[in-house]
Protein backbone atom coordinates (compact mmCIF):
# COMPACT_ATOMS: atom_id res chain seq x y z
CA UNK A 1 0.00 0.00 0.00
CA UNK A 2 2.81 2.34 0.95
CA UNK A 3 4.61 1.36 -2.26
CA UNK A 4 1.56 2.31 -4.37
CA UNK A 5 1.26 5.65 -2.60
CA UNK A 6 4.96 6.28 -3.12
CA UNK A 7 4.68 5.49 -6.85
CA UNK A 8 1.62 7.71 -7.32
CA UNK A 9 3.42 10.48 -5.43
CA UNK A 10 6.42 10.22 -7.76
CA UNK A 11 4.11 10.20 -10.80
CA UNK A 12 2.33 13.29 -9.47
CA UNK A 13 5.66 15.01 -8.92
CA UNK A 14 6.84 14.18 -12.45
CA UNK A 15 3.53 15.39 -13.95
CA UNK A 16 3.82 18.59 -11.88
CA UNK A 17 7.37 19.22 -13.13
CA UNK A 18 6.27 18.61 -16.75
CA UNK A 19 3.37 21.04 -16.33
CA UNK A 20 5.68 23.70 -14.85
CA UNK A 21 8.11 23.22 -17.75
CA UNK A 22 5.27 23.57 -20.26
CA UNK A 23 3.99 26.76 -18.59
CA UNK A 24 7.51 28.25 -18.44
CA UNK A 25 8.18 27.27 -22.06
CA UNK A 26 4.93 28.84 -23.23
CA UNK A 27 5.64 32.02 -21.24
CA UNK A 28 9.15 32.23 -22.79
CA UNK A 29 7.64 31.72 -26.27
CA UNK A 30 5.12 34.53 -25.74
CA UNK A 31 7.69 36.98 -24.31
CA UNK A 32 10.10 36.26 -27.21
CA UNK A 33 7.29 36.80 -29.70
CA UNK A 34 6.34 40.13 -28.07
CA UNK A 35 9.97 41.26 -28.02
CA UNK A 36 10.41 40.47 -31.73
CA UNK A 37 7.16 42.27 -32.53
CA UNK A 38 8.29 45.37 -30.60
CA UNK A 39 11.62 45.41 -32.44
CA UNK A 40 9.77 45.22 -35.77
CA UNK A 41 7.48 48.10 -34.79
CA UNK A 42 10.39 50.30 -33.69
CA UNK A 43 12.50 50.94 -36.80
CA UNK A 44 16.12 51.93 -36.32
CA UNK A 45 17.04 55.57 -36.90
CA UNK A 46 17.87 56.44 -40.50
CA UNK A 47 21.30 57.74 -41.51
CA UNK A 48 19.77 61.22 -41.81
CA UNK A 49 18.25 61.07 -38.33
CA UNK A 50 21.56 59.82 -36.89
CA UNK A 51 23.39 62.73 -38.54
CA UNK A 52 20.88 65.27 -37.23
CA UNK A 53 20.77 63.95 -33.67
CA UNK A 54 24.13 65.55 -32.84
CA UNK A 55 23.78 68.68 -30.69
CA UNK A 56 26.55 70.99 -31.86
CA UNK A 57 26.02 73.35 -28.91
CA UNK A 58 27.10 70.64 -26.47
CA UNK A 59 29.00 68.28 -28.74
CA UNK A 60 30.93 70.24 -31.38
CA UNK A 61 33.64 68.15 -33.11
CA UNK A 62 36.84 68.66 -31.09
CA UNK A 63 39.42 68.60 -33.91
CA UNK A 64 39.78 69.57 -37.60
CA UNK A 65 39.62 65.90 -38.56
CA UNK A 66 36.38 65.34 -36.63
CA UNK A 67 34.84 68.46 -38.22
CA UNK A 68 35.65 67.18 -41.73
CA UNK A 69 34.46 63.70 -40.75
CA UNK A 70 31.07 65.09 -39.67
CA UNK A 71 30.97 67.20 -42.85
CA UNK A 72 31.45 63.95 -44.79
CA UNK A 73 28.60 62.28 -42.89
CA UNK A 74 26.23 65.16 -43.69
CA UNK A 75 27.39 65.27 -47.32
CA UNK A 76 26.74 61.55 -47.68
CA UNK A 77 23.19 62.19 -46.46
CA UNK A 78 22.65 64.94 -49.05
CA UNK A 79 23.90 62.81 -51.93
CA UNK A 80 22.95 59.30 -50.97
CA UNK A 81 19.95 59.13 -48.63
CA UNK A 82 16.21 59.74 -48.78
CA UNK A 83 14.80 62.56 -46.66
CA UNK A 84 11.88 64.92 -46.32
CA UNK A 85 11.98 68.63 -47.18
CA UNK A 86 12.15 69.42 -43.45
CA UNK A 87 15.09 67.04 -43.00
CA UNK A 88 16.88 68.59 -45.99
CA UNK A 89 16.57 72.05 -44.44
CA UNK A 90 17.71 70.68 -41.06
CA UNK A 91 20.75 69.06 -42.72
CA UNK A 92 21.54 72.36 -44.48
CA UNK A 93 21.33 74.27 -41.17
CA UNK A 94 23.51 71.67 -39.46
CA UNK A 95 26.29 71.66 -42.07
CA UNK A 96 26.41 75.46 -42.12
CA UNK A 97 27.23 75.41 -38.41
CA UNK A 98 30.54 73.80 -39.41
CA UNK A 99 31.37 76.72 -41.74
CA UNK A 100 33.49 79.77 -41.01
CA UNK A 101 31.52 83.02 -40.73
CA UNK A 102 33.17 84.40 -43.88
CA UNK A 103 32.05 81.35 -45.85
CA UNK A 104 28.46 81.69 -44.58
CA UNK A 105 28.38 85.44 -45.36
CA UNK A 106 29.02 84.72 -49.05
CA UNK A 107 25.35 83.72 -49.53
CA UNK A 108 21.96 84.31 -47.96
CA UNK A 109 20.21 81.31 -46.42
CA UNK A 110 17.75 81.21 -49.35
CA UNK A 111 20.59 81.32 -51.91
CA UNK A 112 22.46 78.57 -50.10
CA UNK A 113 19.38 76.31 -50.03
CA UNK A 114 18.58 77.03 -53.66
CA UNK A 115 22.15 76.20 -54.78
CA UNK A 116 22.21 73.08 -52.60
CA UNK A 117 18.93 71.77 -54.04
CA UNK A 118 20.17 72.43 -57.58
CA UNK A 119 23.41 70.57 -56.87
CA UNK A 120 21.55 67.62 -55.32
CA UNK A 121 19.21 67.43 -58.33
CA UNK A 122 22.17 67.44 -60.72
CA UNK A 123 23.73 64.51 -58.86
CA UNK A 124 20.41 62.62 -58.80
CA UNK A 125 19.89 63.14 -62.52
CA UNK A 126 23.32 61.67 -63.17
CA UNK A 127 22.57 58.89 -60.64
CA UNK A 128 25.65 59.75 -58.59
CA UNK A 129 25.75 59.14 -54.82
CA UNK A 130 28.45 59.64 -52.20
CA UNK A 131 29.17 56.10 -51.06
CA UNK A 132 32.01 56.82 -48.61
CA UNK A 133 34.42 59.42 -47.24
CA UNK A 134 37.74 59.19 -45.43
CA UNK A 135 39.50 62.19 -43.84
CA UNK A 136 43.27 62.33 -43.24
CA UNK A 137 44.51 60.78 -40.04
CA UNK A 138 45.04 63.16 -37.10
CA UNK A 139 48.82 62.99 -37.57
CA UNK A 140 48.50 64.23 -41.17
CA UNK A 141 46.67 67.44 -40.27
CA UNK A 142 48.87 70.48 -40.97
CA UNK A 143 48.54 73.35 -38.47
CA UNK A 144 49.80 76.88 -39.10
CA UNK A 145 49.29 80.50 -37.99
CA UNK A 146 48.41 83.32 -40.37
CA UNK A 147 46.86 86.81 -40.00
CA UNK A 148 46.45 86.30 -36.26
CA UNK A 149 44.42 83.09 -36.65
CA UNK A 150 45.05 79.38 -36.09
CA UNK A 151 44.56 77.36 -39.26
CA UNK A 152 44.49 73.69 -40.21
CA UNK A 153 44.76 71.95 -43.56
CA UNK A 154 43.86 68.32 -44.30
CA UNK A 155 42.56 66.03 -47.00
CA UNK A 156 39.40 63.99 -47.33
CA UNK A 157 38.85 61.29 -49.95
CA UNK A 158 35.29 60.95 -51.23
CA UNK A 159 34.11 57.94 -53.20
CA UNK A 160 31.23 58.60 -55.60
CA UNK A 161 29.22 55.76 -57.11
CA UNK A 162 27.52 56.05 -60.49
CA UNK A 163 25.59 52.83 -61.01
CA UNK A 164 28.42 50.24 -60.94
CA UNK A 165 31.29 52.71 -61.46
CA UNK A 166 33.28 54.25 -58.62
CA UNK A 167 34.89 57.70 -58.83
CA UNK A 168 37.44 58.66 -56.18
CA UNK A 169 38.11 62.34 -55.55
CA UNK A 170 40.42 63.89 -52.98
CA UNK A 171 39.47 67.27 -51.52
CA UNK A 172 41.69 69.62 -49.55
CA UNK A 173 40.04 71.42 -46.61
CA UNK A 174 41.19 74.57 -44.84
CA UNK A 175 39.78 75.31 -41.38
CA UNK A 176 40.11 78.32 -39.10
CA UNK A 177 39.62 78.38 -35.32
CA UNK A 178 36.92 80.79 -34.16
CA UNK A 179 36.65 82.83 -30.95
CA UNK A 180 35.01 79.91 -29.12
CA UNK A 181 37.93 77.65 -30.03
CA UNK A 182 35.90 75.68 -32.59
CA UNK A 183 37.45 74.66 -35.89
CA UNK A 184 35.32 75.98 -38.77
CA UNK A 185 35.57 75.07 -42.45
CA UNK A 186 36.94 78.09 -44.35
CA UNK A 187 36.85 76.38 -47.74
CA UNK A 188 37.62 73.25 -49.74
CA UNK A 189 38.44 72.27 -53.32
CA UNK A 190 39.62 69.26 -55.33
CA UNK A 191 43.31 68.47 -54.93
CA UNK A 192 43.83 68.80 -58.73
CA UNK A 193 42.73 72.45 -58.57
CA UNK A 194 45.14 73.06 -55.72
CA UNK A 195 48.01 71.53 -57.70
CA UNK A 196 47.14 73.64 -60.78
CA UNK A 197 47.37 76.78 -58.66
CA UNK A 198 50.81 75.74 -57.49
CA UNK A 199 49.87 75.95 -53.83
CA UNK A 200 51.45 73.73 -51.24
Amino acid sequence: MKKKRSQSGIKGLIIGIILICLVLGYYYYLSSKDRAKTQEQTPSASAVQEALIRNLDNNYPPSPREVVKYFGQLTQCFYGEDYTQEELEALAMQIQRLYDKELIDNKTQDQYLEDLKWDINQMKQQKIVVSSYSPSSSTDVEYFDKDGYNWARLYCTFTFRKETNLIVQQQIFVLRKDEQGHWKIFGWKPVEDDEKNGES
